[in-house]
């Protein structure tokens, strides 16, 4: 009998195939932690120096283009993707709650 045939080999391919699956969901939902975190401090971040420095919707584009030269490649940095941050931030920053869960994500 070949090993790959038997049940034991055949029960233990399985317990690693969940295994992988397993923690390919859990890397997933760290990254994706990580990601809606770095957004709502990006949208902070924008808000907030607009507010003190009294800089204007210009901020957002030249912050979009200077990311971009800053990580050539990435991903998620254009004016649109930016300014959905700072919409992000403003809509959610009044709810206590979700602040919490952000911090908590």
């Amino acid at each position: 009998m070949k090993i790959e045939s038997s049940s034991t080999y055949i029960n233990f391919l399985s317990d690693i195939k969940q295994r992988v699956i397993s923690a390919r969901i859990s890397a997933a939902r760290s990254v994706n932690r990580e990601l809606i975190a770095l957004y709502w401090d990006i949208g902070r971040m924008i808000v907030e120096k607009q507010i003190k420095e009294g800089w204007g919707k210009s901020i957002v584009e030249n912050l979009s283009r200077d990311l971009k030269q800053a990580f050539p490649g990435g991903k998620g940095f254009s004016s649109r993707n930016l300014w959905d941050m700072k919409r992000f931030y403003e809509q959610y920053a009044g709810h206590t709650n979700l602040r919490q869960a952000v911090a908590e994500l």
